[in-house]
């Protein structure tokens, strides 16, 4: 319709009137497009004002016949950008704003009983027989690897292993036996 009105007067248009024809023919199917896939007024109508932005920027390379079309996929691509975008920015509630701001450290009641908890594996591996006991000391109590083991006491590491997996079932017999006293 515009384009045969523009063939007719003097051939061609300047940019800001044919820029004002779009604006006016499409703003609300703009706006219709970007509030579908924002959601929201407010970042709809912005959404809305940067496609049109890049629409006027683009004005030159712009083809005619397909302007509808044209104006759609800008509005679209706005939309996909601000909805990628929209992803990384995510604005904490304050539920759980406050909870990242806790302290990570351990409270006093976690630090007390993480360290009963040591020192009850220390009495434990402490009431094994030689060699499990200290065996079961270096593995459970100072927390080394069976290959550390083998390496500070000169023994094979398959020597190690076995007396690790035999102080933990002496250790499991202690336990359960004191679980039921």
């Amino acid at each position: 319709m515009f384009g045969i009105v523009i063939e007719r007067e003097a051939g061609r248009i300047d940019k800001e009137e044919y820029f004002g024809y779009l604006l006016d023919t499409y703003e609300r199917l703009v706006y219709s497009i970007c509030l579908k896939m924002t959601g929201n007024q407010f970042d709809a109508e912005d959404l809305t004002q940067d496609t049109f932005l890049s629409i006027y920027k683009n004005l030159a390379s712009f083809q005619k016949d397909y302007e509808k079309a044209w104006v759609c996929r800008i509005a679209t691509n706005k939309g996909l950008d601000f909805l990628k975008s929209a992803k990384r920015r995510v604005e904490p509630k304050e539920d759980t704003y406050f909870e990242e701001l806790k302290d990570k450290s351990a409270s006093p009641e976690e630090t007390y009983l993480q360290q009963e908890s040591k020192e009850y594996v220390y009495t434990i591996c402490q009431s094994l027989k030689s060699p499990y006991r200290e065996v079961a000391t270096e593995h459970f109590y100072r927390e080394k690897t069976a290959k550390e083991i083998a390496e500070e006491t000169d023994r094979g590491i398959k020597t190690v292993q076995t007396q690790i997996y035999r102080a933990k079932g002496m250790i499991k017999k202690m336990v359960e036996g004191r679980a039921f006293r």
